[in-house]
């Protein structure tokens, strides 16, 4: 594991990193999801990319990267990676993220991107949820946001109100435009029982990305973890 300080908007962060198969000639950046971290992502691909130069890295925030002074948006996100890059010192030939870090890598605009379940197609949320973001809001304008933990989902509860306020950012982001406009290679991976980014999502990011190719695969949000070996030996192929 190494660690390298970034410095973004007058904030400096420290990012957690790891990169395995030094040798190879190909480098690929790989990204976790929101609430993971790069361990996620070795155990599910550290045994195979024998062809390529894998970088795993925590996102601020998470993992052993540091913690957020500030909140961010994906954007930010990607700035902050970008200039992760730039002090590596080399190109990558492609990016893979999942969920989250899949609206991270799509920003990046890498010549080949790899999405896993990637966010960034909205869904129209349940009335109750409609409802209490409303009243959060009403009482956030007569000073009263320190109530900002009744109004998160249980998922939140032991996340800080600066990652609260991060995640809030994100979710509401729609990359449809982006995805439309993207010129990059794309291979597109979906677990078929996904409920967190429903399939619905793959095959519509799928069919605005101009140049890509989409596998729906067994299992959740968290497939990769059972399809790893395909998804890699897809990608050796495809991006020869």
């Amino acid at each position: 594991m190494a660690v390298k300080q970034i410095e973004y908007n007058g904030l400096k962060y420290e990012l957690s990193y790891e990169i395995s198969g030094q040798n190879s000639g190909q480098n690929i950046l790989i990204l976790h999801g929101w609430g993971a971290n790069k361990e996620l992502m070795k155990r599910a691909f550290s045994r195979y990319f024998d062809d390529y130069n894998c970088v795993y890295l925590d996102l601020p925030g998470f993992g052993l990267s540091s913690h957020l002074e500030v909140a961010l948006n994906s954007r930010d996100y990607a700035n902050i990676v970008s200039k992760f890059s730039s002090m590596l010192g080399f190109e990558f030939d492609a990016i893979m993220g999942h969920s989250f870090g899949g609206k991270v890598a799509t920003l990046l605009e890498p010549k080949n991107l790899i999405l896993l379940s990637s966010a960034g197609i909205i869904h129209k949320k349940r009335l109750s949820v409609r409802f209490k973001i409303a009243i959060f809001k009403l009482l956030k304008r007569f000073g009263f946001s320190r109530f900002w933990r009744f109004f998160a989902t249980k998922d939140v509860n032991n996340m800080s109100k600066i990652m609260y306020e991060t995640l809030k950012s994100v979710v509401d982001e729609d990359f449809s435009s982006i995805f439309a406009n993207l010129n990059s290679n794309s291979l597109i991976f979906w677990g078929i029982s996904d409920d967190a980014t429903p399939l619905s999502s793959g095959k519509k990011i799928a069919s605005l990305i101009k140049n890509s190719k989409f596998y729906p695969l067994e299992g959740d949000h968290f497939f990769f973890l059972n399809n790893a070996k395909f998804i890699s030996q897809t990608i050796s192929k495809e991006l020869k």
